[in-house]
């Protein structure tokens, strides 16, 4: 199958389970597992940050930072198609009793800033306590700009703000704009990044924080159910990720390219430019987008479908993948 529906359809190479296999393992809820351990410094250091805790997750690991940082009760800013609030099932607000306020998402990915200096609640019993602005970079593909970044942040210290980032694809944030990871991330309380999407680990995420901020994490986490045994083996795969994977990410950007310039040339389709390796195409509304999607398939080929679609380049999709796929797709649009 050709997977255009995510990175997270990545499937270890080789290499990658052998590192796995031979990985040495403890018990990681004991604090005794050395890749797990040894792999957590290696990410803290990369981040520029005290520690980092593995989890299972994205989902757990921004949950986790959300309880952390906040009381039942408390408020966070955040944008109203960003993960944290529309794609965790309302996690925050159901187990953690935390308010969210959610803003509108400008084109870029930011939050308007003065939307965010007129949701910051007053001191007053009438209203939930604003505690913390969660942030997303990459959002849809788009790396937020770093200058909107720093002067957000800002905004939220003049206000005793908590600042927390959803980084879930950060390293492709940091290959498209050139910048380096901790200077992307500077001025966070807590960062979540994934390793399961495009460097092509099967399972794992890490949040990043300071040693109170970890060390609060780990009692969440295993309250959530997210403190593992022989994690080794997860973290071994994430060791692997991290010395391979990040600069052929290139790759993957660059793939995205070709795809929306061949993309383009297709009539009933509108293409927007990626940034990373996210392109997002529009059918006009006669397109009968499901029987595209099924007729794929019969090709052997996944998209997400509907009249806005999401098609994402990784490890696994290679040039002749994408000429593949736009052949067909272009054949399908003239019989549609």
């Amino acid at each position: 199958m050709i997977d255009f529906r995510s990175d997270t359809v990545t499937r270890p190479c080789h290499a990658m389970r052998k590192a796995m296999a031979n990985a040495e393992v403890g018990d990681d809820v004991y604090g005794d597992d050395p890749t797990v351990n040894g792999v957590q410094q290696k990410v803290a250091d990369m981040f520029g940050t005290e520690a980092a805790l593995l989890v299972p997750s994205g989902t757990q690991s921004n949950l986790i930072a959300l309880l952390s940082h906040c009381q039942r009760g408390d408020e966070y800013i955040v944008g109203q198609e960003y993960h944290t609030y529309l794609y965790e099932a309302g996690g925050a607000a159901t187990l953690g009793g935390i308010v969210p306020q959610p803003l509108p998402v400008e084109a870029d990915g930011s939050l308007f800033l003065d939307k965010i200096q007129s949701s910051i609640k007053p001191d007053d019993v009438h209203f939930a306590k604003t505690r913390l602005l969660s942030l997303e970079n990459t959002h849809n593909g788009k790396v937020v700009p770093p200058e909107y970044i720093n002067s957000a942040i800002q905004l939220a210290r003049d206000n005793q703000l908590l600042c927390h980032l959803d980084g879930a694809r950060l390293f492709n944030a940091a290959i498209a704009s050139g910048r380096s990871v901790p200077s992307l991330v500077k001025g966070f309380d807590s960062v979540s990044v994934c390793f399961s999407k495009g460097l092509g680990a099967p399972v794992g995420s890490m949040l990043c924080g300071n040693y109170n901020l970890i060390e609060q994490a780990k009692r969440w986490r295993k309250m959530l159910g997210g403190g593992m045994r022989q994690a080794g083996i997860v973290a071994a795969a994430i060791d692997f990720a991290l010395e391979n994977n990040i600069h052929r990410l290139k790759e993957d950007h660059e793939n995205a390219l070709l795809l929306a310039e061949l993309l383009s040339e297709i009539g009933n389709i509108r293409v927007n430019p990626p940034q990373t390796n996210m392109v997002y195409i529009e059918f006009d509304s006669e397109v009968d987008t499901q029987k595209i999607a099924r007729k794929l398939r019969q090709k052997n080929i996944l998209i997400s479908a509907s009249r806005r679609t999401r098609l994402v380049t990784h490890l696994n999709i290679s040039e002749q993948d994408i000429e593949k796929f736009v052949y067909e797709l272009r054949q399908l649009m003239r019989i549609n």
